[in-house]
């Protein structure tokens, strides 16, 4: 089973862009607020929001395409 994790900041356009993503595929996701656990940065030091994590892995920063998105999960 894939893990996916948002990692997101308050009011973010982007990040919502990509939950509904997420929604379309059909994919289970975690949305955690960097501001809120800033301890994320420590482990995937991202710049721009929203992180994209994939079991673990940082696959993504800023917004991806649905097609390398769904490619990066369904490879898992």
């Amino acid at each position: 089973m894939v893990s996916v994790q948002i990692l997101t900041t308050p009011s973010c356009s982007s990040c919502a862009a990509v939950e509904k993503m997420l929604d379309k595929m059909g994919v289970e996701y975690e949305v955690i607020d960097i501001t809120k656990n800033p301890e994320m940065l420590q482990k995937y030091p991202i710049m721009t929001a929203p992180g994209v994590v994939i079991n673990d892995k940082l696959e993504f920063t800023g917004v991806p395409g649905e097609k390398e998105l769904a490619k990066k999960i369904k490879g898992f």
